[in-house]
């Protein structure tokens, strides 16, 4: 057998989607465990989550039923949801990658608006600090903010922003979090590959004399 056969492509695109399946089901876990941790109480955050494990699970368990039957339309539909999904991943990965300091506060800013109040208060005592950013265009909000802030630092008087500590290491976060994106994407890339060439290639059992 060659690794370019039919039963290589076939075991290589199983594999491929039992990780996927691995990684949705740690992505479905973590978010349950942080729930009940008490770790993060935002039920978008939680549910966010939960729906991207979801919807990898179902993608992988398309791709790998399809791959066991060499079943024509689950694969043709598993190779265009993921070639999708790796537009949208590559994209997102390489803006990670690219996005400067004032872009991350820009950023930091849009995604603190929409916040919950509890998950505001939540981050403030993890953090241990009081607000997003101190500027003149957010100054009403972090008023705000202040006056609801759960941090121990506020009795000392000696509170950092949140957005500052969280600008410290955003950069890195980042960059993290492109590269590993950046990764998978890539392994999506590969999962498309896998499976146009599978789908185009011909079952030695279904059709003995081909090889004849």
């Amino acid at each position: 057998m060659v690794c370019g056969g039919f039963t290589c492509s076939k075991n290589a695109l199983c594999s491929l989607n039992v990780v996927y399946m691995l990684v949705g089901l740690l992505l479905i876990g973590v978010a349950a465990w942080g729930k009940g941790f008490g770790l993060v109480s935002s039920i978008h955050i939680i549910g966010g989550v939960i729906a991207v494990g979801v919807f990898l699970l179902l993608i992988a368990i398309v791709g790998l039923i399809g791959a066991m039957h060499h079943h024509q339309v689950m694969l043709f539909f598993y190779m265009v949801i993921l070639f999708i999904v790796f537009l949208f991943q590559f994209g997102v990965s390489c803006s990670c990658l690219a996005m400067n300091r004032e872009q991350q506060e820009a950023l930091l800013n849009s995604a603190w608006r929409i916040l919950e109040n509890k998950t505001k208060t939540d981050l403030e005592s993890q953090l241990n600090c009081c607000g997003l950013l101190n500027v003149t265009a957010s100054r009403p909000q972090f008023d705000q903010d202040l006056q609801s802030c759960p941090a121990l630092c506020k009795k000392d008087g000696a509170c950092f922003t949140c957005g500052v500590m969280m600008l410290n290491h955003a950069t890195e976060a980042l960059k993290i979090l492109g590269g590993v994106g950046l990764f998978f994407s890539f392994t999506e890339i590969l999962g498309v590959w896998l499976a146009v060439r599978y789908r185009n290639q011909k079952d030695p059992r279904a059709n003995p004399s081909a090889f004849l």
